[in-house]
């Protein structure tokens, strides 16, 4: 059964090739994480593809190219991972020691989610490569502030994204 929820995230039945260098990798092993993600994703007018893995272990495979990510027609580098720490087989901490010596990843945007924000945690994941933290769940506007951030990785549909005027200080 089709959920609605996911129109236009592609996984592992059958999707259509794409070649996307926006592509959004979110590793989550909790399917209803996964959802509000996703959901918040597009809220916040993010429009690039996204591809869901469910542990570490795909998580490799798929930025190795292994296994059924073997076709980079169908399964592109992304250009941004989100990733949950706590996750079955190979952790998030694994995954970015992994990445840290195993490819370069100066053009991918790692970026952690977990509904567990330790400090150390926090601390651990910028010391292996990760730009940005966001607690689970996240909001629109943690999305927007990433956008902002990053822009340069984003694919944001500017009809329903509308970035906060600066605030001014002082008279004008």
């Amino acid at each position: 059964m089709k959920d609605a929820r996911f129109e236009g995230v592609r996984g592992d039945q059958g999707c259509p090739p794409v070649c996307d260098p926006s592509m959004i990798l979110i590793a989550d092993d909790n399917e209803n994480d996964s959802i509000l993600i996703v959901e918040t994703l597009k809220a916040a007018g993010v429009k690039n593809q996204i591809m869901l893995v469910v542990d570490g272990k795909d998580v490799i495979a798929y930025l190795k190219g292994e296994q059924q990510y073997a076709d980079r027609a169908t399964y592109p580098q992304p250009s941004i991972l989100l990733l949950d720490l706590r996750m079955p087989k190979i952790g998030g901490f694994e995954v970015l020691e992994w990445l840290k010596f195993a490819i370069p990843t100066r053009d991918i945007l790692i970026v952690i989610f977990s509904g567990y924000a330790e400090l150390s945690d926090i601390r651990r994941g910028y010391e292996l490569g990760a730009r940005s933290f966001l607690p689970k769940p996240c909001r629109v506007e943690d999305i927007q502030n990433l956008v902002r951030a990053y822009s340069t990785y984003w694919q944001v549909d500017n009809t329903t994204w509308h970035p906060r005027a600066r605030q001014q200080t002082g008279p004008a």
